[in-house]
């Protein structure tokens, strides 16, 4: 399923990705194609509070932002059954003719480090690096190549996949670092809930 999929949105806007939409690479190529889709007003990294949370999230997977560089705390509904998906911390590269440069990766794996908890659980991330480039044509002043024009990407980062949560309230919080004095800082205060509420995320 494409992240174009969802309803109103025309399959073909991009081109097909190099990878299964369900497979790591391809979650994280339309994780990055998700933030390029809002301009500068609702950039899901730029947001402070959460408020723009629900913007053109697909059907099958709800995705999460950290930030560029800034400490915020979000409030947002999830859907009840829908898995999660967020880099604790990322990099993306473009225009790409191929993977990311050899010397940035091996950069990155050394020096770069992210975390991850749910409501005070520790949990796993994983490396992910999508080494074929896949299509960014998001909004105009989109957070990733600021510009609508196609773009070939690529991406690296450290992800994780949280199948669905149960109902009710849960705590997600993500801290990541470059290496290069770059910070990611995120709490995410969270409603899993089969029915949106309306005053969420207003604290």
């Amino acid at each position: 399923m494409s992240f174009w999929s969802r309803k109103g949105e025309s399959a073909d806007a991009l081109p097909p990705l190099p990878y299964e939409p369900g497979s790591p690479e391809g979650l994280a190529a339309r994780w990055v194609q998700w933030v390029a889709a809002s301009g500068p007003v609702k950039n899901p990294i730029d947001d402070a509070t959460g408020e723009h949370a629900a913007e053109n999230q697909p059907d099958d997977v709800w995705f999460l932002a950290g930030t560029y560089g800034k400490r915020h705390e979000r409030r947002c509904f999830v859907p009840a059954g829908r898995d999660l998906f967020l880099p604790a911390v990322n990099m993306w590269f473009y225009p790409a003719d191929g993977p990311p440069p050899a010397l940035d990766l091996a950069f990155l794996r050394e020096h770069a480090s992210g975390s991850l908890s749910i409501d005070g659980v520790a949990q796993e991330t994983q490396e992910i690096v999508t080494p074929v480039p896949f299509t960014v044509a998001g909004a105009r002043l989109n957070g990733v190549t600021n510009s609508k024009k196609p773009t070939p990407t690529t991406v690296w980062g450290l992800w994780k996949h949280v199948p669905a949560l149960p109902a009710g309230e849960h705590t997600l919080w993500a801290v990541g670092t470059l290496g290069n004095g770059f910070t990611v800082d995120v709490t995410y205060r969270l409603l899993v809930s089969s029915t949106p509420a309306v005053s969420y995320p207003v604290p």
